[in-house]
């Protein structure tokens, strides 16, 4: 390739990574305005976390046209190739985490027209881990940093057990109180939704890793949500539900 050609095609990466690290800084953003509107029964902010998700499809949608295209007339190969792909997976990884983040907003408002709850102080530290998350990912993807990719794969546990440990609160709270089961199912929906955007964190992560490395990390993920296997039974002698 010419020198011309050589530079305008480092230019094409450039930029489609300046989008991808704009579709972060969005993403980030809307999850942060999505905690702040559980935590401080914000409904502006909650708006606003809704509003914003729109922003970050249409620049989905850029980056994937850009990448396609650059796949296309270019045929990247190696570091090249995996930076253009990593830009395609990273992107949708935002995108989902923006989702989510809209269905946090969107649960904050009927949360917002009941009475406070003293367990939306629990979510907001779940919420505010799963942010931290995200912002190192970004952080490593912005520096190419394949360490702090997998440090934060790594990190994927400890959301878990806050997730776990909350889960089994909610639960209690409901057999104690069944006036609140509306209310803390709506909690429960919002600790998911944190809980999954941790989980789309560290996918961004291991796609650091190997855009980076050009290898993969472990095929074992350190999950720990054990949710799926805790049992709920019913007393019928003394009308109560056991776990």
């Amino acid at each position: 390739m010419t020198e011309h050609t050589v530079k305008s095609f480092t230019e094409q990466l450039e930029a489609l990574s300046a989008l991808v690290a704009q579709m972060g800084g969005l993403a980030e953003a809307q999850l942060a305005g999505a905690i702040e509107a559980v935590a401080r029964r914000d409904s502006k902010a909650a708006e606003s976390a809704i509003g914003g998700d729109a922003r970050i499809d249409a620049i989905q949608q850029d980056i994937e046209d850009r990448a396609l295209k650059l796949l296309a007339l270019r045929q990247p190969m190696a570091v090249d190739l995996r930076e253009t792909l990593a830009a395609i997976k990273t992107a949708a990884e935002l995108e989902r985490i923006g989702d989510l983040a809209k269905n946090i907003a969107k649960r904050a408002l009927v949360l917002n027209r009941e009475p406070p709850i003293r367990l939306t102080q629990s979510l907001a530290r779940m919420g505010r881990a799963s942010l931290s998350q995200l912002k190192q990912v970004l952080d490593a993807y912005s520096s190419r940093n394949a360490e702090l990719a997998e440090a934060v794969w790594n990190q994927d546990g400890e959301i878990d057990e806050i997730y776990n440990s909350l889960f089994r609160e909610l639960l209690t709270y409901m057999m104690e109180d069944p006036r609140t089961i509306g209310l803390c199912t709506h909690l429960l929906f919002i600790a998911k939704n944190m809980e999954r955007s941790g989980d789309h964190a560290t996918n961004i992560a291991e796609v650091v890793y190997h855009m980076v490395r050009a290898g993969h990390l472990a095929s074992n993920r350190p999950k720990a949500d054990t949710t799926s296997e805790t049992a709920v039974a019913f007393d019928a002698g003394r009308g109560e539900a056991q776990h």
